[in-house]
């Protein structure tokens, strides 16, 4: 069993790297804007398993892999930016007689889902994560080691469902006040497709330019 005091010392790890600005809360927070809370919550659902994907993969060694050919780091990390730029052009489409923020991909749990797993999994830096971390809480002495990597799944699934659940429900709260306001309504929606893009270059561009 994983000392409650590691517990900590990798919750305090995981919570620092989850509230750092980057694509999935921009995923949960943009899900949230144009779809509302259930659709943001979805989003967010998907990242949570985007993150049970990343421990299985760690653990079969994947992470490894990233760090051994820095060039699969960089395609993962384009994939994932090239979808979030589609997102937000989708949203920058948005027009005025069509109602408040109408893209029905953004109001859609399941496709709310899919984007927040597959924006979560195209994460290289979660690999690199996992590797990197893993093997300072997980040891032979402590237990069965699928045991000890469920705990810090859990871990790591309750940070993200609280910080990014929380600024989906707050996202959302916003625009119920625009809701009554149809320009204010696209306006939202163009904004978050602005900021979609914005976050997908600037992530893609501090990648490709170190």
């Amino acid at each position: 069993m994983i000392p409650a005091a590691e517990l900590w010392l990798f919750f305090t790890v995981v919570l620092g790297v989850v509230v750092l600005p980057g694509l999935d809360m921009a995923c949960a927070v943009g899900s949230s804007l144009a779809g509302g809370r259930r659709a943001g919550l979805a989003a967010v659902a998907g990242i949570v398993a985007g993150g049970a994907c990343h421990v299985a993969v760690a653990g079969a060694g994947l992470g490894i892999v990233l760090q051994l050919f820095p060039a699969a780091y960089h395609v993962l990390l384009l994939a994932g930016s090239l979808y979030m730029i589609w997102v937000g052009l989708s949203l920058l489409r948005t027009d005025a007689g069509s109602g408040p923020i109408p893209v029905a991909e953004a109001a859609s749990r399941a496709a709310a889902f899919r984007r927040g797993a597959f924006t979560n999994l195209t994460n290289p830096k979660a690999y690199l994560f996992m590797l990197a971390v893993f093997p300072q809480f997980v040891k032979a002495e402590q237990g069965p080691l699928l045991s000890q990597a469920t705990v810090l799944w859990v871990v790591i699934a309750a940070t993200q469902a609280g910080v990014y659940g929380g600024l989906a429900l707050a996202a959302d709260r916003a625009r119920r006040l625009l809701a009554t306001s149809q320009a204010a309504s696209v306006g939202l929606g163009r904004a978050v497709g602005v900021v979609l893009i914005a976050s997908a270059v600037w992530v893609g561009w501090n990648a490709w330019g170190r």
